[in-house]
């Protein structure tokens, strides 16, 4: 499962990219992985121009510093950047995502565009954006940063192992609260659900495929919800958005069952991945000690040596979603993890929960797009 990382600097090629946005999130999370993906920045923009000077001097490079720019129509004219990076926030008006009409106007542009998460705040924009995306030629990836874990990718692999079994079921928990039903038209009110049931839903999605069917209890209180899911490939699941956990709480859990097997994913980087083969003797069983051969498996980190396999960069999928996204540029070939497609299934879920009220199932419709 370890890959070698190339810093920055040791790539022969690299891509030529703007970036639009300058604020605290994308300079913890989206700047700093650049040094780890084949990067030339060349252009940031900000409608805050004193911001887009001081990251274009300190994240410009490694040939120079970047240039600044408040106007992103006038950076893409001038720039002709082959990629571009946009982390926005939303419209203070309306709720609606600032990024989606950033990134139609960079793919009109000629840019490939890399958009963190949400992408847009309704099933239709996703399908515009899937639809400029064709026309021009140039492909969006979006941040879905939770698949690219190190834990997760580890529990696609095991899953897809003949020896784990068709999958069952799968339980995912993640902390956050659903507006009341009333108040879900406005999507300014939406806005956190909107901005973090990305994690969860990626999740549930990537591994396990499209939700063919839903309903979900609701808690006034907090806002806490319990979901049933039936997939198309015939599994079920289950999401438990808790809300009023603790600030010192992990915030997620994940568990897949196979046949005989399950694995668990705890506080995002703890794997435990209990093995088939294990044969008790019920009532005659005096140690639980099993073999080593079928003993369960555990992976986490030792947070104690100065290793990329340490920052979160890494443990929480930034670094290699982005340098998925620069791969696909060079290659010219469409990204297969955080695509479109995988947007608009977690958009469907979104609106299921926007139009479905508590105690009600709903078929999750995909009319011809």
């Amino acid at each position: 499962m370890s890959e070698r990382v190339t810093y920055q600097f040791e790539y022969d090629e690299r891509v030529r990219c703007a970036f639009i946005g300058a604020g605290e999130h994308s300079y913890r999370n989206v700047y700093p992985a650049f040094r780890y993906a084949p990067v030339e920045l060349a252009a940031v923009c900000d409608v805050r121009g004193e911001r887009a000077e001081a990251y274009a001097r300190m994240f410009g490079g490694p040939s120079g510093e970047a240039a600044p720019y408040t106007d992103h129509r006038e950076m893409l004219a001038k720039e002709k950047p082959a990629a571009v990076f946009i982390v926005t926030s939303y419209d203070q008006r309306t709720g609606r995502v600032q990024a989606t009409d950033l990134a139609l106007d960079c793919l009109r542009a000629g840019a490939h565009v890399w958009m963190e998460k949400p992408v847009a705040a309704s099933v239709a924009e996703v399908l515009r954006l899937r639809r400029v995306s064709a026309e021009t030629g140039r492909f969006v990836m979006a941040g879905l940063k939770k698949i690219f874990t190190p834990a997760v990718e580890k529990v696609a692999s095991i899953m897809a192992s003949e020896a784990f079994g068709p999958v069952t079921s799968i339980s995912v928990r993640y902390p956050q609260a659903l507006p009341p039903m009333e108040r879900r038209h406005d999507l300014k009110a939406m806005r956190w659900f909107l901005d973090h049931v990305y994690h969860p839903a990626a999740v549930l999605t990537h591994l396990m495929g499209p939700v063919e069917r839903l309903s979900y209890e609701w808690e006034p209180g907090g806002g806490s919800s319990v979901s049933t899911l039936r997939f198309a490939s015939g599994a079920i699941g289950s999401l438990h958005l808790v809300a009023g956990v603790a600030a010192t709480s992990p915030l997620e859990r994940v568990e897949v069952v196979g046949r005989g097997a399950n694995v668990i994913v705890d506080n995002g980087v703890r794997l435990t991945y209990y093995r088939p083969g294990a044969r008790r003797d019920y009532g005659r069983d005096g140690s639980f000690v099993v073999d080593d051969a079928v003993a369960p498996l555990v992976w986490e980190p030792e947070f104690s040596l100065g290793q990329l396999s340490n920052k979160n960069l890494f443990s929480l999928g930034y670094a290699p979603e982005v340098r998925h996204f620069c791969d696909s540029v060079l290659s010219g070939r469409p990204p297969v993890k955080g695509t479109l497609d995988d947007a608009l299934e977690i958009m469907r879920l979104f609106e299921a929960y926007r139009e479905t009220p508590p105690g009600t199932t709903v078929t999750i419709t995909r009319e011809s797009e």
